[in-house]
């Protein structure tokens, strides 16, 4: 690839994966709308970051927006399109769903029509393990999906189905990715770990949905880019998954890490568990493997140990970074 445009470029995966890009000699134009579901601040941070680093064009734009998509792609000949831009959050979609779909999918379908007008080959979308609620685990890609339990993952998988679509008809190249709860530096405020980190260094009380029981296959962000940009390549029509691929971890061992790493004790407060949060998640990854030859580089303990490191080092900043859900 020598040219790429990445949606949603100021967000936490797609930030990073352009520094992987940019890095390996790739032409990167980004696009993202800075909305404020989460505190924007921290979008602005990853962009400056980006640009005091790399050049990368950056257009302030929305993906709902044809018009101003289409002049991007008059002016540039991309080899490829990372549709990283989402409307992220499972319990926020419950709230103002139309804003997903508008987003997830009708954005999607902007993207899709350009690149069918422009004959850009390939297509990366971004989707999630938030649509194998009610599968058996480890979630396999071969799961049929369609008992989405947020309009989040229904969102999601529309835009998987729209893809295929014109994968069929028009021969575009999609590779649909499946992250499975991703975390790092620079991590989105409404995860768990940026916040339960905040609130034990800070001694604030930690809201824990449910017993903290419940698991997750938590993926180290630089190894989501480093799988992304993977998938870039020509495939065809592909869903893969990417996860870390080992044993899920519980909330409270992430909560007992981070007392670790900080030395201080978290002040747990628990409240009912949210109905469309997943109890359990686990990846098979081993499509991944099979044809990206893919797989997580870095475990869970040394991931949580980088990413409070981050937090020390921007502890300041980090201190006025709104963490109230919406």
């Amino acid at each position: 690839m020598k040219k790429v445009l990445v949606t949603g470029v100021a967000g936490f995966i797609a930030a990073e994966t352009t520094s992987q890009l940019v890095s390996s000699g790739v032409e990167v134009v980004g696009v993202d709308n800075l909305n404020n579901y989460y505190d924007p601040r921290l979008k602005q941070y990853r962009l400056d970051n980006l640009k005091k680093r790399f050049s990368v064009e950056f257009h302030h734009l929305d993906i709902e927006n044809y018009q101003g998509l289409e002049k991007i792609f008059k002016t540039h000949r991309f080899d490829a399109v990372l549709n990283l831009a989402a409307r992220a959050g499972v319990r926020y979609s419950l709230v103002n769903p139309n804003v997903y779909f508008s987003t997830n999918l009708m954005g999607t379908l902007n993207l899709l029509e350009l690149m069918r007008a422009y004959s850009v080959p390939k297509i990366v979308l971004a989707s999630t393990s938030s649509l194998y609620a009610g599968e058996a685990m480890p979630f396999s890609e071969n799961s049929s999906v369609n008992r989405p339990i947020s309009p989040y993952a229904a969102s999601k998988k529309a835009a998987e189905q729209l893809c295929y679509t014109y994968s069929f008809h028009y021969g575009l190249d999609c590779s649909v990715l499946r992250y499975f709860t991703v975390y790092g530096p620079a991590g989105r405020p409404d995860m768990s770990i940026l916040r339960f980190i905040k609130w034990v260094d800070t001694q604030q009380e930690l809201t824990l949905y449910g017993d903290g029981e419940q698991s997750r296959d938590f993926t180290y962000v630089e190894d989501i880019a480093r799988g992304t940009i993977s998938a870039a390549r020509p495939l065809g029509y592909e869903i893969i998954n990417l996860g870390g691929g080992r044993a899920p971890v519980t909330l409270n061992q992430i909560i007992r890490w981070i007392e670790d790493g900080l030395g201080k004790k978290a002040r747990v407060v628990q409240k009912a568990a949210q109905k469309a949060d997943m109890v359990d998640t686990q990846a098979d990854i081993s499509k991944a493997y099979r044809i990206l030859e893919w797989s997580p580089q870095v475990d869970v303990p040394e991931g949580l140990r980088r990413t409070i490191n981050w937090y020390l080092e921007n502890r300041d900043f980090i201190a006025k970074i709104n963490l109230d859900e919406n």
